[in-house]
């Protein structure tokens, strides 16, 4: 019923506020030319009274990272009985929690590297495990606050001890994989597709590989063997549903094939709120598959609903 009115939730106060605001109008433009009413609504803390007064037919859920991602905006559209579109709750909770959601994926029999969680404060004296290895912020998206220690590297990472540090005290030390960049789109109980991601320039898939235009090429579907290409979507699909993904999902992935084409494989982590921008990867991946833009969401619109 494409005369439903769609409030378009964007912006935010996270750090990923310019990547939600680009996410939103692209979406918002979309769905109003495939004949939906949209309100934009750039989310402030009075979010919740705004929605209140505004009564949608549905929520276009289009915020990133902390309290658009974490199950606290879809906590806020429970309560207010809004149908919206993407994960629920838990499961947006479990998702932005890389150390959970890893315990949850590794229980379900995906490949993930060997990791452990520990005091940002804790790195400063001594490497927390051998190099090379990535540090990551826990409850953080868009690869904000990712960084690489290589192989040989004699001193752990200062920077994350520093005063300027704002990703939390609570870090994730993980094994550094090898390899190619795979991510796949899963939408409903479906993997789309695989796209190889190569960072142009940078060393790894950063912020500006992920969000500016040129940062990165896209190799859609990616030029893998047919194996490892359904292992990708299998395993994509068994994230998506081990972790209590609605709507539209997007699992990352290393590949190492430096020495046999089948190499290893590790699931790096599930996004439930992928970006909607003009370089993103879910709306490319599902073109490929034969959905619009469009298409894809007045599929997620009328996807949309409580209890997810």
């Amino acid at each position: 019923m494409k005369n439903k009115h769609v409030a378009v939730l964007m912006g935010g106060f996270s750090s990923e506020r310019p990547v939600s605001l680009s996410s939103g109008r692209a979406c918002a433009d979309a769905l109003e030319a495939e004949g939906y009413r949209v309100t934009r609504l750039d989310v402030d803390r009075d979010v919740g009274a705004t929605l209140a007064e505004l009564k949608p037919d549905v929520a276009f859920n289009a915020l990133h990272g902390p309290f658009g991602e974490d199950g606290t905006i879809q906590g806020i559209l429970e309560y207010l009985a809004i149908p919206y579109t993407h994960s629920g709750v838990l499961s947006s909770a479990l998702a932005m929690n890389k150390e959970q959601a890893k315990k949850v994926a590794k229980a379900a029999g995906l490949p993930v590297a060997e990791s452990k969680v520990v005091s940002r404060f804790s790195i400063v004296e001594k490497h927390p495990m051998r190099p090379p290895y990535v540090v990551k912020p826990v409850n953080e998206g868009s690869s904000f606050g990712v960084v690489i220690v290589k192989e040989g590297q004699s001193h752990p990472p200062q920077v994350i001890s520093s005063p300027d540090w704002k990703y939390g005290d609570v870090v994730m030390v993980e094994r550094y994989v090898h390899g190619r960049e795979l991510t796949c789109a899963v939408m409903g109980d479906v993997a789309l597709g695989v796209t190889e991601i190569i960072p142009t320039g940078h060393a790894f898939y950063d912020y500006d590989s992920k969000y500016v235009v040129g940062g990165s090429k896209h190799e859609c579907p990616a030029k893998i063997s047919p194996n490892i290409y359904q292992k990708i979507l299998t395993l994509s699909l068994k994230a998506h549903q081990a972790i209590g993904c609605r709507g539209v999902s997007r699992s990352d992935f290393r590949y190492d094939d430096r020495h046999s084409e089948n190499g290893e494989v590790v699931w790096l982590e599930v996004n439930t709120q992928p970006g909607m921008t003009p370089t993103s990867l879910v709306p490319e991946i599902a073109a490929h598959a034969g959905h619009s833009f469009g298409d894809l969401l007045s599929w997620m619109v009328e996807d949309a609903s409580c209890l997810r």
